[in-house]
């Protein structure tokens, strides 16, 4: 007979990359926030930042360098304007890209929005043992993200396997 699991909350942290809004204007950040809460996750911190490549770098650093931040989630900067820079920011701060993450966001995203999903450069990865989903600004895109890929990587108890669950595992040598 097999034991059940039990969730594991996690410490979590939420970005928002935004030139044109502020937190009392956030509906992907305030998602964010009330999902991981309500998925029994806790808020380690949240923040809103310009699209700056240099600022994002300099806050996801400091949070991948902290032991009790497991996962952050960042909304914003993923598209094809000129000042959108998230990958360009903090894909040099992974160890390990989950590139699934990105093609599987994209898979789900094309039955809601058609080919326009071309235009998300989504993407996951690890970096020092701290998972970082970079999702697109809108809040139906973080609601795609969340309810169709994190939620439930992010449970202990999603089977066969789960992110959750190999937490002890991330910094091994």
């Amino acid at each position: 007979m097999t034991a059940e699991r039990d969730l594991i909350p996690l410490n979590l942290c939420v970005l928002t990359v935004s030139d044109s809004r502020t937190l009392a204007e956030d509906s992907s950040g305030d998602y964010l926030v009330q999902a991981l809460i309500d998925a029994g996750h806790r808020l380690a911190d949240r923040r809103l930042l310009p699209d700056d490549r240099y600022k994002l770098r300099a806050v996801v650093s400091q949070w991948i360098a902290d032991d009790g931040v497991d996962g952050i989630l960042v909304t914003g900067g993923t598209g094809f304007t000129g000042r959108d820079s998230t990958p360009e920011a903090l894909l040099p701060l992974l160890d390990k890209e989950m590139p699934g993450f990105g093609e599987l966001f994209r898979a789900i995203s094309y039955d809601e929005i058609g080919t326009s999903t071309l235009q998300s450069r989504a993407f996951a990865g690890l970096a020092n043992g701290t998972f970082v989903f970079a999702l697109p600004g809108s809040t139906s895109a973080c609601r795609t993200a969340w309810d169709k890929i994190i939620v439930s990587q992010l449970d202990a108890r999603t089977r066969p396997c789960n992110l959750a669950t190999l937490r002890p595992r991330l910094k091994e040598r």
